[in-house]
């Protein structure tokens, strides 16, 4: 790749670090239809969370306010409900807002190997760092659900297709560059944090991956560690 992409400016995205890692859905005592006035058994810890007033009673606002973060992070039922699910996804929220720009910390994704994508999948984050130095990131992703996890180990990107669709899937995976057996990075309509996972690819929301296609080229190193919940 040109000197122009390997001396671009350092993007951090912590801002994207919001994005929790989904976990196996439980039961809640509602249905998606209607909104719970049970509280959950996180009520206390949730509605620190989303700054609501701490008494552990569920409410009208409470029950709307959880809802409305259940909607926008894919988590069903959106009840309302505090339980299991929804505090998991929170405090894995916490945990990934902890990283803030130092996703290596623990230097788990090799440093001696200049340009490298590094994905973690017990957190659901990726970055491309060059060395020590951040590149890109952390983002979210959404990693192989059970039965198809995405494979650790040290891999390189082998191809880039730009406008791939999926033969096997019938589904399209824009800026794929692939990395082990027919798994790859690429952008993915669903959100981030929908259920069960993917099947084996690293998906990425579209600005992600575009940049990601941006940064790496055939030959680099790909880096994948870590355990994702339920797999």
């Amino acid at each position: 790749m040109g000197e122009k992409r390997r001396g671009a400016v350092v993007l951090l995205g912590v801002a994207g670090l919001l994005a929790p890692l989904t976990l196996a859905l439980g039961a809640a005592p509602a249905s998606a239809a209607s909104c719970t006035a049970q509280a959950g058994p996180h009520q206390k810890k949730v509605e620190k969370f989303l700054g609501r007033t701490v008494d552990g009673r569920q409410s009208t606002g409470d029950c709307t306010a959880i809802r409305a973060f259940q909607k926008k992070h894919g988590i069903t039922p959106a009840a309302g409900y505090a339980g299991s699910v929804t505090w998991g996804v929170m405090d894995l929220m916490n945990k990934q807002k902890a990283v803030g720009n130092r996703p290596n910390r623990e230097g788990r994704c090799p440093t001696n190997r200049g340009r490298i994508a590094c994905v973690n999948l017990t957190l659901q984050i990726s970055w491309i760092q060059d060395g020590s130095r951040l590149k890109y990131g952390p983002v979210p992703v959404r990693t192989g659900r059970n039965g198809d996890e995405t494979r650790t180990g040290s891999k390189k990107v082998y191809q880039r297709s730009i406008n791939h669709h999926s033969s096997l899937y019938d589904v399209p995976m824009p800026y794929a560059q692939f990395f082990d057996r027919g798994q790859a990075f690429h952008a993915a309509s669903v959100s981030m944090w929908n259920p069960p996972g993917s099947r084996g690819c690293v998906n990425m929301r579209k600005g992600d991956a575009k940049k990601y296609w941006s940064y790496l080229g055939n030959g680099d190193d790909v880096f994948v560690y870590g355990r994702k919940s339920g797999t």
